[in-house]
C-alpha cells in the first residue's frame, strides 16, 4: 500500500523558504567571526562527526531547537537569550528551512543557510573536524 500524503515535504520547505530569510553561502562565510552572528548547526551528532563542522557553531540538535529558543521551557538555552543574529544550518538546508520558520511563528527571529553545509566547504568555507578516530 502507497500512502498518499496532503502535502509532501518538499511542499512544506518550498512553503517556508518562501516567508524566511535565506542567506547565500559565500554570505554565511563572510559573517564567520562576526561577534554579532551565532551559527547553529542543526545536524545529528554522527554527521557533525563525520562531515566536520563550521568553526564556532553552536550543535542545537534539530529535534531541540523549538525547546532550546523557548525561555519558558525547561531545556532553554541561554545562549538564545543573546541579541545577535541567528543563522541555521543543516546539510541540505531543508531541516533548517522548516526550523526557522517554525522559530519565526514562534516570535524568534533566525535565518537560515540556502544550500546548507553541503556547499559550505565547497564555496571555500573553513570546516573544523572533531578529535574521532575518522577511520571507523
Amino acid at each position: 500500500m502507497t500512502r498518499t500524503l496532503k502535502t509532501s515535504v518538499a511542499e512544506m520547505v518550498e512553503a517556508a523558504r518562501a516567508r524566511i530569510e535565506e542567506i547565500e553561502t559565500p554570505d554565511a562565510i563572510e559573517m564567520l567571526g562576526d561577534p554579532e552572528v551565532v551559527i547553529v548547526d542543526l545536524r545529528d551528532i554522527r554527521e557533525r562527526e563525520r562531515m566536520g563542522y563550521i568553526p564556532g557553531s553552536f550543535h542545537c540538535p534539530r529535534g531541540m531547537a523549538e525547546f532550546w529558543v523557548d525561555p519558558d521551557s525547561p531545556y532553554f538555552k541561554d545562549i538564545f537569550a543573546k541579541d545577535k543574529k541567528f543563522v541555521f544550518h543543516c546539510a541540505s538546508g531543508w531541516r533548517s528551512a522548516l526550523t526557522v520558520a517554525t522559530l519565526n511563528d514562534m516570535g524568534f527571529p533566525a535565518a537560515h543557510l540556502k544550500e546548507g553545509f553541503g556547499t559550505w566547504e565547497k564555496q571555500g568555507g573553513p570546516v573544523v573536524y572533531p578529535e574521532t578516530d575518522r577511520t571507523k
